[in-house]
């Protein structure tokens, strides 16, 4: 088969856009990504601060928020400081392998935070549903168990994306990225070659992980709600519905706007560019 002219082998260096259609005001979006960068960077660090100081917060929950914050951390300085150097600096190149490991740090955090919040959902299901049996089930032992399963899951499941790229992917009709970080499928859709096995892993990792993750969270909360519903004080009803409220909100907020990063970058074609970078860096 004949190689268009403008066909590009193994770029060493990819250039990023930025905000398609937005570049002229790039510099004015990156103020408000900055402000919540450096909010987040504060109050998760204060969280962990503040969790590992205090012996009577050294509990499942608590241990949990604080995996969730440290993952924050990561997950944001994995993208957020190169999206500013871009709007702010003009530094729209990065090397190709460069844009793999960011594409791995970025996807591996995140399916970690899912993990998390499948721990803290399941966490809530037994202090409510068995809270005699809590104790003995969430040792620190078996939280330690958790997190390191929760690290392990995304980041091994993550890595054949990054081969399928590297050894399988070799020609490609240019070398901008029509985005501000690397996403999986903004890197594939580069190719001239057939993506199929690349969108097809992509698809079975995600649900392997999000979707597991988001089927066994509804159904724990459905279980707690259950539960609830038949406690007889009110009082003993409200207290549990509180604890769920937060969790449930950070749930429906993460997925809602994964869910959505995920199927328009595959089939979203009539979303417009700037739609799909600036809703879905909210998860991060």
């Amino acid at each position: 088969m004949p190689i268009p002219n403008d066909t590009v082998f193994m770029p060493s260096i990819l250039t990023f856009v930025g905000i398609p259609g937005l570049e002229p005001v790039q510099c004015w979006i990156g103020i408000p990504f900055c402000a919540m960068y450096i909010i987040a960077l504060i109050g998760n660090a204060l969280r962990l601060i503040i969790i590992k100081s205090e012996r009577t917060l050294h509990e499942p929950m608590y241990i949990f928020l604080a995996m969730l914050g440290a993952t924050d951390i990561v997950l944001s300085s994995s993208f957020v400081p190169k999206m500013l150097g871009i709007f702010w600096f003009y530094l729209p190149d990065i090397y190709f392998d460069a844009c793999l490991l960011q594409m791995w740090l970025i996807h591996t955090f995140q399916g970690i935070e899912s993990g998390v919040l499948l721990a803290m959902a399941l966490d809530r299901y037994v202090a409510i549903c068995h809270p005699l049996r809590h104790a003995t089930i969430f040792t620190p032992q078996v939280v330690t168990h958790i997190g390191i399963g929760m690290t392990l899951r995304p980041a091994i499941l993550v890595i054949p994306c990054l081969l399928l790229i590297k050894f399988r992917l070799k020609l490609y009709r240019t070398k901008i990225i029509s985005h501000s970080y690397c996403e999986h499928m903004a890197v594939v859709k580069l190719a001239t070659e057939d993506i199929f096995i690349n969108k097809f892993y992509g698809l079975f990792g995600a649900f392997i992980v999000g979707g597991f993750d988001f089927l066994s969270i509804t159904l724990s909360y459905i279980q707690i709600f259950i539960t609830v519903a038949h406690l007889s004080p009110k009082k003993a009803r409200l207290k549990a519905f509180n604890t769920c409220v937060p969790h449930m909100c950070v749930f429906f907020q993460f997925y809602l706007l994964d869910f959505f990063s995920f199927f328009t970058h595959r089939s979203g074609s009539h979303i417009p560019s700037h739609i799909h970078i600036i809703c879905p860096s909210f998860i991060y």
